[in-house]
């Protein structure tokens, strides 16, 4: 026996009975052997066997086919069902005929089922493509840019752009930081005896060269060697002996 799954995915026909079909021989053309819908342990193929009537079909039980729609000469529906009595019948499935093709309609789960992966697949679609005009700037934050907008701003002038205000708080802050940091100091000059701002490196090269000229004037003198006049010299004095020491003590007393 065929899955029921893999009869929603099936199909049948007989070129030779569509330009003939109706509503008198429908059944008869569902009935054949060769249709995989049909069943061949059916009650209506043992009143086919029988050559019986099919109103019989009322009094028997089991499995049975039956005509419920007919729309002459394209769409035709049928039946499968299970009868427990002449009052109780259990539908077990529906086919429908269309231009002589014949076809298992889909339960209600099946139909619901492939309504929502069909969805779910466009929606998958359209989150996919859209992730892939999403941008991010630093600056801007995220920002879309579609295909339809590199035209226009091809051919205009690029516009300068007023920042937000995130981008006011963000730059407040950096340079509060950078302050609190580095500082500015104020210096006076000599010649406008106005402020002048001085940085750090410009500061740091005035003292260098202000101990270099200090190391240079000390260093002059050392380094020449020049002759003194006759005038600034001095006449070298003997070294004196202990007795004439206490010799000149003594006439002092």
């Amino acid at each position: 026996m065929v899955d029921a799954k893999q009869l929603l995915q099936k199909s049948w026909f007989d070129s030779a009975w569509t330009p003939i079909l109706n509503q008198n021989n429908v059944m008869d053309y569902f009935c054949q052997r060769s249709n995989p819908f049909y069943e061949r342990t059916c009650n209506n193929e043992i009143i086919r066997m029988q050559r019986g009537d099919p109103a019989q079909l009322v009094n028997m039980i089991g499995t049975e086919y039956s005509l419920l729609h007919v729309q002459d000469p394209i769409l035709y529906v049928i039946r499968k069902a299970h009868r427990q009595s002449t009052d109780k019948v259990t539908p077990l499935a529906d086919y429908y005929i269309l231009g002589g093709v014949v076809y298992q309609c889909p339960d209600l789960a099946t139909v619901i089922n492939a309504r929502l992966l069909s969805t779910l697949h466009l929606v998958h679609s359209a989150f996919s493509e859209a992730i892939s005009y999403a941008r991010y700037d630093p600056t801007k934050g995220y920002y879309w840019e579609f295909p339809d907008d590199e035209p226009e701003k091809r051919g205009t002038a690029t516009i300068t752009e007023e920042p937000n205000e995130i981008q006011r708080k963000r730059s407040d802050l950096l340079l509060a930081e950078l302050t609190k940091k580095f500082p500015m100091k104020a210096y006076t000059s000599k010649e406008m005896g106005k402020p002048l701002i001085i940085s750090e490196e410009v500061k740091a090269d005035v003292k260098v060269e202000v101990k270099t000229e200090k190391e240079v004037k000390v260093v002059k003198p050392l380094t020449e060697d020049r002759e003194q006049p006759a005038s600034a010299k001095r006449p070298i004095q003997p070294p004196l002996d202990t007795k004439t020491v206490t010799d000149f003590k003594r006439k002092r007393t």
